[in-house]
């Protein structure tokens, strides 16, 4: 009898049948081994099916035998673990910045890192409060645009909108393409931001990912080291509370020294602190003065307080002024 075309795949079709179908707790004998591949219309005798799966083992897959009441071969250390596996699963499902549709996509492949037995333990929902999914799709396409960009050192074109109350977008500058030069991807409060020089305002600025749209990578080399030679991304993102924008300006913080995790965990350890007395630390830090730093500052209740500069504690009052204020007007009905 002649052999089929398929003849010259068995070994390729039996690693794929190892990687889908077995596991420690699911071995497949050599004669099950037999049966799937001529599923697949690939004929084996048992000598030769030995000689594969020593083949495989050389190649670098962990082929193990089991022996006992219930024998067979299985796939032992894969190069994703299930536990790791779950691990990227909860990840996607629960990240805000990929949309339902691509992760149900991204889940699908994932699954295919483990046996099929193995499947029926990814299928779970992580619930996350407050994370809704977002509506761009081509986020997931605009990521790869950027990276390629970033390593490259080329200036990119863009679009960037907003939605309105129908979920139609608006676009800003009338429509008008953005010129930038990209510098880095930063998650920060959920979304992806891309920090890039502006062509226009020659400053370095920052962008929703999801917001970007007809991203374009140009052949113009990347601009703004002149303007920022000592350009640090995480020292950008850092400064950054909820990505807003503001006047960036050193402040001293004072705060309980069992407090002080609080700000490694906002600024990072290596911060420096400086005792203040018994019970208390200064610190001093660049950040970028905005609403959202006042709003960080409050949520710690006067554990950890702003102790200057003048013009910075003025601007927290007129903060907490203006906040008192509009808790005080009666509603309008």
């Amino acid at each position: 009898m002649s052999k089929s075309s398929n003849q010259k795949t068995k070994l390729l079709h039996l690693c794929r049948i190892l990687l889908r179908q077995t596991d420690e707790e699911h071995p497949l004998s050599v004669a099950q081994l037999i049966e799937e591949l001529a599923r697949q219309d690939v004929k084996a005798e048992r000598k030769s099916i030995y000689d594969d799966l020593e083949a495989l083992r050389q190649f670098g897959l962990d082929i193990q035998c089991r022996k006992g009441k219930f024998p067979g071969w299985f796939v032992g250390e894969r190069e994703f673990e299930l536990p790791e596996v779950k691990l990227l699963m909860d990840a996607v499902q629960s990240s805000r910045f990929i949309t339902q549709k691509k992760s149900d996509a991204l889940i699908r492949k994932l699954e295919g890192l483990a046996s099929v037995h193995q499947a029926g333990q990814l299928q779970r929902q992580v619930y996350v409060s407050g994370r809704i999914k977002l509506m761009n799709e081509s986020i997931y396409y605009n990521v790869d645009k950027l990276h390629t960009a970033i390593a490259s050192q080329r200036a990119i074109t863009f679009k960037y909108f907003d939605y309105d109350i129908a979920r139609k977008k608006v676009f800003r500058q009338e429509g008008k393409r953005y010129v930038v030069s990209p510098y880095g991807l930063i998650w920060n409060s959920e979304n992806y931001y891309l920090v890039a020089f502006d062509h226009t305002h020659r400053a370095m600025r920052h962008y929703r990912v999801d917001k970007m749209t007809e991203i374009v990578v140009t052949n113009v080399d990347r601009e703004g080291r002149d303007q920022y030679p000592a350009f640090q991304l995480a020292e950008y993102g850092q400064k950054h509370f909820g990505m807003y924008g503001g006047q960036e300006m050193k402040v001293t913080l004072r705060g309980r020294r069992d407090k002080a995790h609080l700000v490694w965990d906002r600024f990072g350890q290596d911060v420096i602190m400086v005792p203040n007395g018994g019970e208390h630390f200064t610190v001093t830090l660049p950040v970028i003065i905005s609403p959202q730093f006042f709003g960080w500052l409050l949520g710690l209740d006067g554990s950890i307080v702003l102790a200057g500069p003048g013009e910075a504690v003025s601007a927290y009052r007129r903060f907490l002024s203006a906040a008192l204020e509009e808790l005080q007007q009666e509603p309008s009905h």
